[in-house]
């Protein structure tokens, strides 16, 4: 369908705007907090949420821009966007949510067979199954391209041995997109993209336990465990393309996090806490001038995303583009819970009890766990180089002996 504007979006703006007012439950929109953590909970939905899961997910608008081959809601990128519009101005979030509606899904729809989307692709648009990531591994960080876990050829299905790491919610997930070598002999061009059932016999997944109290990574074990080769998505040898395609969407969703009403600004909550001027402001200058600061950053940070979206035309996807957006996005996010810590002052020390408010104790485990923003996704450093090539086409550093 076109982007297209005028007399037609306004007609589609009303359309959406009858069918979520009589559809969805009204009293969600009271919590959109509540809303966000059940659309990512592995826990099977209840009561108003559940209904509104499964009226979205008959709609294909939990996918909007997907082909309604597949399920999926069939509208341009400007009736998305004015669906978007709508469902924040009733707090609607988007029920379907996790890893294969932002990232697998989107490269399915570019890389997969169509025997692959019609397996795949539906019951990602209904939300029936989750998916998670094998990429990083031990010895495979920022460097993922000298992964070591191996498919080998054994008839008409790979075996498949190794170990991922950082693999978040595979002790829930059904399925795995994985990066695997088939070619020892090469690095970048050795690398497999394969779909892994999380069924199989040979499959462990550990929960690792975070500093902030949480576990929703695991270290994944795969041990002679037998995948069908209809599972090998796109061409054997040919997964770093795909990865690198994959990790574009995964960054435009890490720096563009619009979904829901934007959170209190800083210098509100701050003077909750502190003392003010005669004039409102808040006494302490120099934090009075960091929280400004960072207000400004985030702003643009928005502006920008916003902006972007304004700009896209037809769905064509993400670019190179993403990895500034991720990392300014990040960095604006560690920035907010470390100027929200200094606000709170003693009480930005707790970590259970009755002293403190729930959004106290909330910030200090966000606080810890943003910590790991401007690594996961691929380093800041590696988007660092990544901006630096292909977007402003610098040449790589030789060192001089």
């Amino acid at each position: 369908m076109a982007d297209f504007g005028g007399a037609e979006l306004d007609a589609f703006r009303a359309d959406a705007r009858a069918w979520l007012d009589e559809n969805f439950p009204k009293a969600l929109g009271a919590d959109t907090e509540a809303q966000q953590l059940a659309a990512q909970s592995p826990a099977k939905p209840t009561g108003d949420f559940a209904v509104w899961k499964q009226r979205m997910a008959e709609k294909g608008w939990g996918a909007p821009t997907w082909p309604k081959a597949y399920g999926g809601g069939g509208l341009s990128a400007a009736e998305a966007r004015v669906l978007a519009e709508e469902m924040t101005r009733i707090g609607a979030v988007n029920p379907i949510a996790g890893m294969g509606i932002s990232m697998f899904g989107p490269t399915l729809l570019e890389y997969g067979n169509e025997e692959q989307k019609q397996r795949h692709i539906p019951p990602i648009v209904r939300g029936e199954i989750r998916w998670c990531q094998g990429f990083s591994e031990p010895g495979a960080g920022s460097d993922l391209a000298g992964l070591q876990t191996k498919a080998e050829s054994d008839g008409d299905h790979y075996i498949v041995n190794g170990q991922k790491i950082w693999t978040s919610g595979a002790q829930w997930a059904d399925w795995c997109f994985c990066l695997v070598r088939t070619d020892n002999t090469k690095k970048h061009e050795g690398i497999s993209f394969l779909l892994i059932d999380m069924k199989s016999p040979g499959v462990e997944a550990r929960p690792i336990r975070l500093i902030a109290g949480n576990s929703p990574f695991c270290e994944t074990f795969f041990t002679d465990v037998r995948v069908p080769k209809e599972n090998l998505v796109g061409p054997l040898n040919g997964g770093w393309t795909i990865a690198k395609r994959l990790l574009q969407f995964e960054r435009n969703g890490m720096g563009n996090r619009q979904n829901g009403p934007a959170p209190a600004a800083v210098h509100e909550i701050a003077k909750e806490y502190l003392d003010t001027d005669a004039t409102g402001r808040l006494a302490d200058r120099d934090l009075r001038a960091r929280i400004c600061e960072h207000e400004m950053e985030n702003r643009l940070v928005q502006l920008t995303a916003r902006r972007i979206a304004v700009e896209a035309k037809g769905n064509q996807g993400p670019s190179a583009a993403t990895s500034i957006m991720k990392n300014a996005s990040m960095k604006a996010g560690q920035d907010r819970q470390e100027l929200l810590l200094e606000v709170y002052g003693h009480q930005g020390l707790g970590w259970e009890g009755e002293g403190f408010k729930a959004e106290e104790l909330t910030t200090v485990r966000s606080w810890l766990s943003s910590k790991a923003f401007s690594i996961f996704g691929g380093s800041a450093e590696i988007q660092n180089n990544i901006i630096s090539k292909r977007i402003l086409g610098l040449p790589e550093l030789t060192q001089s002996r």
